[in-house]
């Protein structure tokens, strides 16, 4: 089943291989330069499972994400949800209601790992709990999907690798875009010289509605009575109950990583994907808080800019990265990658592809007017306004976050691996955590993106 659906996929990535190439080489691909041309993906074939795949998988931690990744797991023929963990009463009461009252639920997480039927678990916890259980989970023999960040603290990074190194357990950090179609063409594109050499490249995260800004519905039920605060506060800074800190954790350091480790780890993620990067080694950072005065401790408008270093995989470059949670727009450019000869525009779902057009001429006329336009050269060249050429995937397709985890699934049936390992998310995470210290210390920081260790 593995060959069959990695073939599939291989097959849906390089339909537009030959265009990639002949996008490289400036050839008619590129219309004329007002057009957009729209190519398509062919639908992809995914996993049918056996008999012997059946995955048993737990949630621990039953918010907004992990109940979105529990939906997206269970799309996937062949996994059963047995069990979900969660501190708030009101989220395993809901758990039975959205997915079977037989679903076993508790506030104590051990008790998950402990159970001989569960083959899996998402970890979906604030970030404070997530090197813990993963750590826990692997030794108790379960594979993990843990959301991003991988880690709370710069430090905690190594007890995961240690971790997944020691108990083989397939080991999945959850920023779905590493998955995506979008991602696998925009790496296609840049590995075939489209854009040129890589120089520079940016991101941008916009947001404004009350739930987009971390201000998380409380529940009137909230209390000592309904909440496990002990527990939740166990691991951390001792405080008395405080739905806020609860419900809306990540506006507070001790539970959260700010919109550094929410949002810009996502964009780490893909480009170290797309550019085979393992990181940046300077890290600085500015912002403030804007207008969200509700007590938050993080910034609502942040600011990182990162030097990525020359290595074998690619040139030195330039990354910026800029989040708003008061724009009036509301837009966002997940990634832009832009190089000596073009730039791509690149979302989960497509690529739009934007190059620079030379063209040559020895009339003497148009070489005497270009001249009168400042024109260098003698007049010779001149720059056209850029052509482009969108890539999209074709209606139909699952997307990023289903891709992500039916790549975790298979290669828990297959004993395989995954992109995203605790490797790989350590590298992604460490630039954002590092944003965050870079911003409280107004100073840069430093970071060996190789050897993962502070510079």
């Amino acid at each position: 089943m593995k060959e069959k659906d990695e073939a599939s996929r291989r097959g849906f990535i390089k339909k537009l291989a030959t265009g990639a190439a002949a996008v490289a080489a400036g050839n008619s691909l590129l219309a004329a330069n007002t057009s957009v041309q729209s190519f398509h993906y062919l639908k992809q074939q995914y996993n049918q499972f056996g008999p012997n795949d059946q995955v048993n998988i737990a949630l621990i931690g039953g918010g907004g994400m992990g109940t979105s990744d529990t939906n997206t797991a269970l799309q996937i023929p062949g996994v059963k949800l047995v069990a979900v963990c969660d501190l708030y009463d009101g989220r395993l009461k809901d758990a039975k209601t959205k997915w079977g009252a037989d679903i076993y639920t508790t506030k104590v997480y051990k008790e998950i790992l402990n159970r001989k039927d569960i083959d899996a678990v998402i970890v979906a916890t604030p970030d404070h709990w997530h090197q813990q259980i993963s750590v826990d989970a692997m030794h108790a023999g379960k594979h993990v999907y843990c959301e991003k960040p991988m880690v709370h603290s710069i430090m905690e990074g190594p007890a995961v690798i240690k971790a997944q190194q020691e108990t083989g357990k397939v080991f999945q950090v959850g920023s779905q875009g590493v998955s995506s179609l979008g991602n696998e063409k925009a790496r296609e594109l840049l590995q075939s010289g489209a854009i040129g050499e890589l120089n520079y490249a940016e991101g941008f995260w916009a947001r404004r509605g009350a739930v987009e800004v971390w201000q998380y519905p409380i529940p009137e039920d909230a209390s000592t009575q309904t909440v496990d605060w002990e527990t939740y506060i166990s691991n951390t800074k001792k405080r008395p109950y405080d739905s806020k800190r609860f419900f809306r954790w990540r506006n507070y350091t001790d539970y959260g990583t700010g919109m550094a480790g929410d949002l810009f780890v996502h964009l780490f993620s893909s480009l170290h994907f797309i550019t085979n990067s393992m990181g940046p080694n300077k890290i600085y950072a500015s912002g403030g808080l804007r207008y969200w005065h509700d007590g938050r401790e993080v910034p609502d408008v942040l600011l990182g800019t990162f030097d990525y270093g020359k290595t074998a995989m690619h040139p030195a470059f330039n990354l910026s990265l800029r989040c708003n949670f008061v724009d009036g727009t509301s837009g966002t450019t997940y990634l832009k990658l832009v190089g000596s000869e073009g730039a791509m525009d690149i979302t989960w779902d497509s690529v739009t592809l934007k190059r620079n057009k030379i063209v040559a001429s020895d009339d003497p006329f148009y070489i005497e007017k270009m001249k009168q336009a400042g024109q260098t050269d003698s007049g010779r060249k001149h720059i056209l306004p850029p052509q482009e050429i969108t890539y999209e995937a074709e209606k139909g397709y699952k997307g990023g976050p289903y891709d992500h985890m039916n790549n975790f699934i298979t290669a828990i049936r297959n004993n395989g691996k995954v992109a995203e390992d605790a490797i790989f998310g350590y590298r992604a995470a460490a630039p954002a955590l590092l944003c965050n210290d870079s911003y409280f210390k107004n100073a840069p920081m430093f970071w060996d993106p190789e050897k993962m260790k502070m510079g």
